[in-house]
Order: structure tokens, then sequence, then C-alpha cells
């Protein structure tokens, strides 16, 4: 059984499908541990701000079926594939860790360089599981957190969702 952490993220209509994204999660997965929610402004387009958390979950799937079923749960909130990497979306969900596998090819590259990139990830992983080791790092997500620039990525705490 493998333990697989993903962040989540929506500017359009966030709360509804951010709760669509993590019920969609526990169908497929079961138990999550979620994450505070925090709000984010658009990184890399002009935008309305995000909304976004990280879950984290038990699965024996190997790390493709778990992209596969994302892209099944991107489509269900009405996703358009063809929207760019840079643009507004009803639900950005992305594989972050997967066990300690580091995998550098496609199609799934593990763990994500948002980890470390970004603080609408970060911070939310660091709160979720701050003993957890970078498996490239060796560092923890909470020594990272404490050594981001967080006035970089501003976040606010907007709450929990269950």
């Amino acid at each position: 059984m493998a333990t697989v952490y993903v962040s989540l993220g929506s500017n359009i209509d966030p709360e509804n499908n951010l709760h669509r994204g993590i019920a969609e999660l526990r169908r497929r997965y079961g138990e999550l541990q979620i994450s505070s929610v925090y709000r984010s402004a658009a990184v890399g387009f002009d935008g309305d701000d995000f909304l976004n958390l990280v879950a984290g979950f038990e699965s024996e799937e190997p790390p493709l079926a778990i992209c596969e079923a994302i892209e099944v749960i991107h489509n269900l909130a009405g996703r358009d594939p063809d929207s760019g990497k840079w643009a507004s979306r009803p639900l950005d969900i992305d594989l972050l860790l997967y066990n300690d596998l580091v995998q550098e090819e496609r199609p799934v590259c593990v763990p994500r360089s948002d980890v470390l990139e970004y603080s609408f990830v970060l911070r939310p992983l660091a709160e979720l599981e701050p003993n957890l080791v970078h498996p490239v790092t060796g560092r923890t997500m909470l020594e990272h957190w404490k050594e981001f620039d967080a006035a970089s990525h501003p976040l606010e705490l907007v709450g929990v969702m269950l």
C-alpha cells in the first residue's frame, strides 16, 4: 500500500469544485487526510484567486493509474484539457508524492517540483505531514516550509473543508 499526496486547486466556483474533487477522491480511495484551505493569487496569468489544499490517502494503484483517475475527476469538473497550464480552471489535481518514489520520466514525475516551488503546495503539505521527508532532499516538509520565502507567494488561510 502506497501513501499518496495530491494537491487540489480551483479558481472557478472553487468551493463547489474542491468539494467535488474531494468527494471523487474519497469515492475512489476511501479515507482522506485533508489540509486547511488556502487562498492564493493566480500564478503565471491574470485570473481570480485560487483556493488550494493537499489531500493524502493510501492506494494500491500505481502512480500512472492515479494520474489517469485524476484526469477522470478533471473531466467530471468540466476542465477543458486544451486550456493550457496557465489558465483559470474549475479543478486542478496534481500527484505530488507517491511513497518515497523518485521518478523523473514522463508520464509520471514524482516528487512533483511544485512541492518545493509554491507556497500553496508546500504550506498545506507541511501542515498535513510536517515530519514527512522529501524523497530527494532528505529534509522534512516543515524544514522546507520554515526556509521558504513565503512573501514570494502570499497565502491566506481560508478554513477547512470536510
